[in-house]
């Protein structure tokens, strides 16, 4: 294995079964490697969004704090400090997954680039490219 950069229609990335022996196959996983780096860019950007939903989810209003300490504790339902925990662990979970699909597919893109082949090493950085300009700007929409 070549230990630098190669332009070459022959390459073995990542699996086995994903051997390519051919200029259609390479164009072919230069796009699901560009595919892979805009959906890469998309998870941070809907993580960071998460996040933000979460937290503005879970910030209970003063006035609602005092009118609580102001009441019986006996005439309320149910604590909304229970509620509100469940929707953090929940939250949490939901990041934590989210989080995980992240590395997966960062570790994927890495190990598609260490293949040193120069198409597919374009692929991810366009997808990169082509993945923070369609994604950045929904966060201006939170």
């Amino acid at each position: 294995t070549a230990m630098h950069f190669i332009f070459s229609n022959e390459v073995v990335l990542l699996f086995d079964f994903w051997s390519v022996h051919s200029p259609a196959g390479m164009a072919l996983s230069v796009l699901v490697v560009l595919f892979l780096a805009v959906l890469y860019e998309s998870i941070k950007v809907g993580k960071a969004k998460l996040l933000y939903w979460a937290v503005v989810s879970m910030s209970i209003p003063a006035s609602q704090l005092t009118e609580e300490t102001d009441q019986d504790s006996s005439g309320s339902d149910s604590p909304p400090v229970s509620t509100t925990r469940l929707r953090w662990l929940f939250c949490h979970f939901g990041q934590s997954v989210i989080h995980v699909l992240q590395v997966v597919i960062g570790y994927f893109m890495m190990l598609a680039v260490m293949s040193y082949n120069t198409w597919i090493f374009f692929g991810v950085i366009l997808g990169s490219a082509v993945g923070y300009y369609l994604a950045y700007p929904l966060l201006s929409m939170v």
